[in-house]
């Protein structure tokens, strides 16, 4: 019997019982469901804030007082407390001394306010960064109206801000926002450009701050937080090409150290960043996410596995004397062996199959109510299959076994 009609025949017994075909195949597709789910919907935010993380460019780096990951520790927080402020005199040093860079920033944030203008009002949730002109191309956030900040403006201190897309569309939207004056903190300051519409998938704040001189910043909030803190400045790099990335931040990491008294032998009391790593850092995290939806996925494979094997069992017995007439009229041992388990087999991977476009729905699920796009790692359907067929194979070989070993003339005569 060739192998076409050996699937055939398998093809037909499935058919032939559908109510316990489909019962057997519930199981199956809740666990490749599951694992595409799950692995759908990490995929789906990880391309996202692959996205997001980008925001520093492939040839731009960050150095900042904090760790890049945040704390794994108590211990670790009171370290990176314990660490000196870097300051604009440390970005001065970069600028001046590494040669193979075109581009240094520097950035100080504060958080939670509101701005005015002719009775309109945004929410108290606006974030203000003191900055210098290098802040839109090293952030990737271009100023779309108006201008962005110039050397005049950090030379004299001057009351002029850029404003994300939001604040202008709130307080100006019928009207063009640049050299009017907005009331921002309860000061007053002159809008001299807007930047372009940047949303955020994860609600950011791309679009809800405003950029205003860190001279004009310093003079109006000072050289500490609200809770006393010396402020430290936030220093964005750009490398004059992405292949000198690596080199501009050794050469950068001599200076900071020079600079801060760091001597030879001890740690670092900074932290470089890109996006790059950022991405590194968040791909780690979503590790132990995959491995449980992934053991989750093969649990419920397992169980649904040993339920096939008991339901292919049950029609061994159902289909004795089937099986001791087709021996009699020739067939070998290995042809019903064959059979049977290519049964399973298909079975498993019917119930694959549906579980891979349900997990797939599933999966997106999330990006119909956010800005997320859509994903099909199609990788994971075809591990999914995959691991379908080894469920079918391993679960399905002891009813297969037996078929084949029945004897013929008890098959024959068992009622």
């Amino acid at each position: 019997m060739s192998p076409r009609d050996v699937l055939a025949m398998s093809l037909g017994a499935i058919l032939a019982n559908k109510l316990r075909s489909v019962l057997t195949l519930v199981g199956i597709v809740a666990g490749v469901a599951s694992i595409i789910a799950v692995m759908t919907a990490i995929s789906l935010v990880q391309a996202t804030m692959e996205q997001e993380m980008s925001v520093l460019g492939s040839q731009t780096f960050q150095i900042q007082k904090w760790p890049a990951g945040g704390f794994t520790s108590e211990a670790e927080r009171r370290k990176a407390m314990r660490r000196p402020p870097l300051t604009l005199a440390n970005a001065e040093a970069i600028r001046a001394q590494v040669p193979t860079v075109d581009l240094v920033g520097s950035e100080i944030w504060e958080f939670g306010f509101s701005a005015e203008y002719h009775g309109e009002s945004t929410n108290p949730n606006l974030s203000i960064v003191g900055g210098t002109p290098e802040y839109p191309p090293n952030n990737t956030h271009y100023v779309g109206l108006g201008r962005n900040l110039s050397p005049m403006d950090m030379r004299s201190a001057a009351n002029v801000v850029v404003i994300g897309h939001a604040i202008a569309q709130k307080l100006f939207p019928f009207v063009d926002p640049v050299g009017r004056e907005i009331l921002l903190d309860r000061r007053r300051y002159r809008v001299v450009g807007v930047f372009d519409e940047k949303k955020s998938a994860f609600g950011g704040n791309f679009d809800n701050y405003v950029l205003m001189p860190v001279t004009t910043f310093l003079g109006v909030y000072g050289l500490t937080d609200r809770q006393g803190n010396m402020r430290s400045v936030n220093i964005t790099v750009r490398a004059k090409t992405p292949e000198l990335m690596d080199e501009s931040i050794d050469q950068a990491r001599q200076v900071l150290r020079a600079q801060r008294g760091v001597r030879p032998g001890q740690e670092d009391n900074f932290d470089f960043y890109n996006s790059a790593s950022l991405i590194t850092e968040f791909n780690k995290m979503s590790v132990g996410v995959k491995l449980a939806g992934f053991v989750i996925g093969i649990i419920a494979l397992i169980v649904a596995g040993i339920g096939i094997m008991n339901i292919m069992l049950v029609a061994v017995t159902e289909r004795t004397r089937e099986i001791g007439l087709r021996k009699a009229l020739g067939a070998r041992a290995s042809t019903i062996r064959m059979q049977f388990l290519l049964e399973a087999v298909v079975l498993c991977n019917i119930g694959g199959v549906v579980g891979v476009v349900a997990g797939f729905a599933l999966g997106n699920v999330v990006a119909l109510f956010t800005s997320f796009q859509p994903r099909v790692p199609l990788e994971w359907a075809v591990i999914g299959l995959l691991f379908c067929t080894a469920v079918g194979v391993a679960f399905g070989m002891l009813p297969a076994i037996r078929a084949s070993r029945l004897d013929p003339i008890e098959a024959l005569r068992y009622e």
